[in-house]
């Protein structure tokens, strides 16, 4: 028998539930390097969502790459460079 194949994306229909569109002022952000940030996927735009195991984990803006800003986190005890677009982070008030 042949094992099913699974996406990226693959049983999170109950956490990244959305049921309303995004600001566009999401879409807009600005971040600084250094700013610290919350990634918060948004499940109504896939491009640029980090892997659905970094929700909720806060980090430090590296820098930019494209569109897409660099964000550093903590998974365990190992250091992880993410990708993620603006609409997917918010930032962290001190």
């Amino acid at each position: 028998m042949v094992t099913r194949s699974h996406g990226v994306r693959w049983g999170t229909k109950k956490k990244l539930r959305k049921h309303s569109k995004t600001p566009i002022t999401r879409y807009l952000q600005a971040f600084e390097e250094g700013d610290t940030v919350v990634i918060l996927p948004d499940s109504a735009s896939p491009q640029g969502m980090p892997f659905p195991r970094f929700k909720g984990m806060a980090g430090k803006v590296k820098g930019r790459r494209g569109d897409a800003y660099v964000v550093s986190v903590m998974d365990g005890n190992k250091m992880k460079t993410l990708a993620v677009k603006p609409q997917h982070i918010k930032r962290l008030e001190k």
